[in-house]
């Protein structure tokens, strides 16, 4: 799972694709409705001065432009204009060819063979060949890459022995030629299309000073990237902007607008920006004042629905205090998550009780139990689990006192004032920290935490957010484990049946109901607004705006 507070484009999910619908109808499936732009006269004259411009607004980047190594879900945004990869998924959330201009897969669903379209180049105009796509798979095997992407997932031959320094190349990584590569896996694996058709780095550029082992020298590109993208790199300015033009070499044209910058925004004053004309793209979390004020603009195009993601409290498994069951279930009866819901979205949000998004085909919460806030149920279960009332009204055990350190990026965030009533109705002192996000994510990584608030990114799968619960996954910052979570897990990539991994993942949310790793808090919806001159910006459920990015023209 990637950490992020929100996507680029907080509203996209990457499930069910929004078809066309008219004028305040909501979509059958979806639960989409889609407002369009009434008064074009109305656009403030900053967005009518730009002529070859698009701007989007993004959070808070940290400056790592380099796939597969950043820790900050903004800088995967970030990245998303200048590096391609082989396969993606379309509007429909099916795999759909970028740099690969085809693929097979043999028979025993074990070997995938990539056809690359001819005369592919990176955006400085070197070619892009198969044995760039080999230098990408075998950077991840390295042992010195402790990057988000697990290819080991993706079970390639050879891989192991590689990672281990009993091989000095990966047996199941073949060039064929300059426009074929093929990758012989020993599992079947649901994910192993996307896996092994990632973003693919330039050998030439990022591989130059490559030494087994040693991966620091690529710090010093993080800021300087390359990739086959249909927009370069161009300037980082920390908490201002991130600039781009317009790939001359994209396999599929020069986009259509010349120019693109994400300008870094405090999401408190998004709204404001896109009003004003300094943003022609912008998502907010839905209420019914914001969707309101956007229709009232006359200039915007407005979608409001589901988000492909969800809201939780890391609980930090480790810790001795966490360490039973009991005591995290306690602390989900203890919490008014409805309450939560209710301050934060009104009648745009729900009550999370399986980590997957609503809008996934393995979405399924039958039989899960709702921890429907139950006060007197959460202090059964501390008294139980030996946290007795002390003198003072706070629990405590072997002489320690029951204290939650909660990290969060806002003051105005809602769980604070209820968390801190209802924790404290049961004995548990609840104390807030505020920070930056990127400092959030560093004590994340270093578990140096009791509970930190967090959305997911994206999901493209559903195994992408319960990965990192397996007990082995480098990225399971919950430090949590359980030998039946770890079976179901494999189990649910191990097959290609939908129907299958249908019936594994709901297994699996019943488990981890009984055993919570984190507390799920809420499902949401946003509002995505876009400029009425901006044509050819279709936001899909998959990629975002990123799939639009090449076709984006400005109506003059």
């Amino acid at each position: 799972m990637i950490l992020s507070a929100c996507a680029l484009d907080s509203s996209s999910s990457k499930q069910s694709a929004v078809p066309e619908k008219k004028v305040n109808t909501p979509a059958k499936d979806t639960g989409v409705k889609e407002f369009k732009a009434t008064n074009l006269s109305a656009l403030p004259e900053k967005a009518k001065s730009r002529k070859d411009l698009f701007i989007a607004g993004i959070s808070a980047p940290g400056g790592v432009f380099l796939p597969y190594f950043y820790e900050n879900g903004w800088d995967g945004n970030a990245t998303s204009p200048i590096f391609a990869p082989l396969v993606d998924l379309d509007k429909e959330g099916k795999p759909v060819g970028i740099l690969a201009d085809k693929w097979d897969v043999s028979s025993d669903q074990l070997t995938y063979t990539f056809h690359l379209r001819k005369g592919l180049t990176f955006s400085d105009g070197s070619p892009l060949t198969a044995d760039d796509v080999a230098f990408t798979l075998t950077l991840l095997h390295d042992p010195a890459y402790e990057g988000y992407q697990d290819i080991s997932l993706a079970a390639i031959k050879g891989g192991k022995e590689y990672k281990e320094g009993k091989a000095k190349t990966i047996e199941g990584i073949k060039v064929k030629d300059k426009q074929t590569i093929e990758i012989t896996t020993t599992e079947v694996n649901a994910k192993a299309l996307l896996l092994l058709g990632g973003q693919v780095l330039s050998k030439a550029y990022y591989g130059n000073d490559y030494e087994y082992g040693k991966l620091d020298y690529l710090k010093d590109l993080y800021s300087k990237p390359l990739g086959a993208g249909p927009y370069k790199f161009i300037k980082y300015v920390p908490d201002q902007e991130i600039r781009y033009e317009a790939n001359e070499h994209y396999y599929a044209g020069k986009p259509k607008t010349k120019n693109l910058i994400f300008k870094v925004i405090d999401t408190s004053t998004s709204l404001q920006l896109f009003e004003t004309g300094e943003l022609d793209y912008a998502s907010f979390s839905a209420d019914d004042d914001t969707v309101g004020q956007l229709q009232s603009l006359g200039f915007a195009n407005v979608r409001v629905g589901p988000v492909n993601d969800f809201g939780l409290i890391y609980v930090n498994n480790s810790r001795p205090q966490f360490k039973d069951k009991e005591v995290r279930q306690a602390l989900i009866y203890g919490l008014d998550r409805q309450k939560i819901v209710d301050v934060k979205f009104k009648n745009y949000g729900e009550v999370a009780n399986v980590p997957v998004s609503k809008v996934s085909w393995a979405y399924n919460d039958e039989g899960i139990n709702k921890y429907e806030f139950n006060a007197s149920k959460a202090k059964e279960l501390l008294d139980q689990a030996g946290w007795k009332v002390g003198k003072d009204g706070i629990r405590e055990k072997d002489g320690k006192p029951f204290v939650i350190h909660y990290l969060t990026r806002t003051a105005e965030d809602p769980i604070i004032p209820i968390a801190k009533e209802n924790y404290e109705d049961i004995g548990i002192k609840f104390e807030p920290e505020i920070m930056d996000f990127n400092a959030l994510i560093a004590k994340l990584n270093k578990k140096d935490y009791d509970f930190a608030s967090v959305s997911t990114s994206q999901i493209l799968d559903p195994s992408d957010p319960v990965e990192e619960f397996a007990t082995n996954n480098p990225n399971n910052a919950a430090g949590y484990s359980n030998p039946k979570v770890d079976e179901l897990i494999k189990k649910g990539l191990n097959t290609l049946d939908i129907e299958k991994r249908k019936e594994i993942y709901h297994e699996l949310y019943k488990e981890l109901s009984e055993d919570p790793p984190v507390i799920l808090v809420h499902y949401r919806q946003s509002a995505r607004a876009i400029s009425g001159q901006i044509q050819g910006l279709i936001p899909d459920n998959y990629t975002g705006i990123g799939a639009s990015l090449p076709n984006i023209s400005i109506k003059k």
